[in-house]
């Protein structure tokens, strides 16, 4: 974020729970929102969750952590190189990092319904897991290919205003030297291109035939 930038925060809390879920929902919405204003909260939803053995628990919170790590990395990833391919438009990054096609906050609002987690079968512990890594890997592997793909064209471009633009050291003389400037299929002569500055010229005028030995004179 910029300075200038106000972050959000997301917080997912986890409240003691009263006689009802809704009862604890209503004293967390009132204490944050009515009295102080401190949020804006959403509900989200987590189906039923299998609870394995101590072992179990252990482990995957272990490949938790790590799964969070990598995701968090590749989010990160891929909203720099947006800020770098915007290049001039940086203040443009936030209304362009969308997920699904829709703003950030919108997104986390929604995810927690029970319909966000089918995709994620509970027949194994470690399974909803592999499927998020998957998903992610495969984000992070697309942004590697259109990475590419990317400085590629971007190199090439800058070859190109290169050749077009820069000096006439580096660019292209096609489009500026000519067949007949030449003196082709002759034994005894060579013709050789020398780049003079324009505040040079007249110097070079007055002393190119005395460069070298055999240099036509006037030829220049």
């Amino acid at each position: 974020q910029d300075k200038g930038t106000k972050m959000t925060e997301f917080w997912l809390i986890s409240a003691p729970g009263e006689k009802t879920c809704q009862q604890t929902w209503e004293k967390l919405h009132a204490a944050t929102t009515k009295n102080n204003n401190l949020s804006t909260n959403s509900k989200f939803n987590i189906p039923d969750l299998k609870v394995g053995t101590l072992d179990v628990l252990v482990g995957l919170s272990d490949e938790l952590a790590k799964l969070d790590a990598f995701v968090e990395g590749v989010v990160k990833k891929v909203a720099q190189y947006m800020a770098d391919v915007l290049e001039d438009s940086k203040d443009k990054v936030q209304e362009n990092l969308l997920a699904n096609g829709g703003k950030v906050l919108t997104t986390i609002k929604i995810v927690g319904t029970e319909k966000s987690f089918k995709n994620y079968p509970s027949s194994s512990d470690t399974v909803p897991f592999l499927f998020i890594f998957k998903g992610v890997n495969q984000i992070d592997n697309d942004l590697n290919l259109r990475a590419s793909a990317y400085n590629n064209l971007k190199g090439n471009l800058q070859n190109l205003e290169r050749k077009n633009a820069g000096s006439l050291l580096t660019r292209s003389l096609a489009d500026i030297v000519k067949k007949e400037d030449f003196v082709l299929d002759s034994e005894y002569l060579v013709t050789l291109l020398v780049i003079v500055p324009k505040i040079s010229y007249n110097d070079w005028v007055k002393q190119y035939e005395t460069l070298a030995e055999m240099v036509v004179p006037r030829s220049s």
